[in-house]
């Protein structure tokens, strides 16, 4: 007796999807990062502020205190969760994990739109922006995972997540 075979559960992508997730991520605030643990490997997850540039790439910015930023210098494949849950089942609302890697963003005109766009998110920052320790990263979009509540599942592209 066969088997069916797995009815297929995501959803095409289109413009809305496209839409809906580019403006989450766009409209986010903080995310959470996922790394690689230098030596272990082990997954280390972290709270991170988050920006966008202008093509829709995430933005952040980060100490090198922090653990994740070793992590990244290590290894810069990275997974970002954005998604905000409202009120009832954390499960019902918007999430989208992007697999990403991330890249140290150096002194130039890109560093300058960086930093203005961080800072439009981010006012406050304004009290660390310059300490020495700090550094941008641009995490470039490689796919997407997108839960837009029950029943509604797709898997993006980077030319889904970024735009021109």
């Amino acid at each position: 007796m066969a088997k069916d075979s797995p009815k297929e559960v995501l959803q095409p992508v289109d413009d809305a999807v496209r839409a809906e997730v580019r403006r989450m991520i766009a409209e986010a605030r903080h995310a959470a990062l996922a790394t690689l643990q230098p030596g272990s490997g082990h997954p280390l997850v972290s709270r991170v502020g988050l920006a966008t540039l202008e093509d829709g790439a995430p933005l952040i910015f980060v100490s090198a205190l922090a653990a994740h930023t070793g992590a990244l210098l290590a290894d810069a494949r990275c997974s970002l969760l954005v998604g905000m849950p409202g009120k009832g089942d954390p499960l019902a609302h918007p999430r989208v994990s992007i697999l990403c890697k991330a890249a140290i963003m150096e002194n130039g005109p890109d560093m300058a739109v960086a930093r203005a766009r961080y800072l439009a998110a981010h006012p406050k920052a304004k009290l660390y922006i310059d300490l020495p320790d700090f550094r941008f990263f641009k995490l470039m979009p490689l796919e997407a995972s997108f839960n837009g509540g029950f029943g509604r599942a797709s898997r993006l592209t980077s030319a889904d997540l970024l735009s021109d």
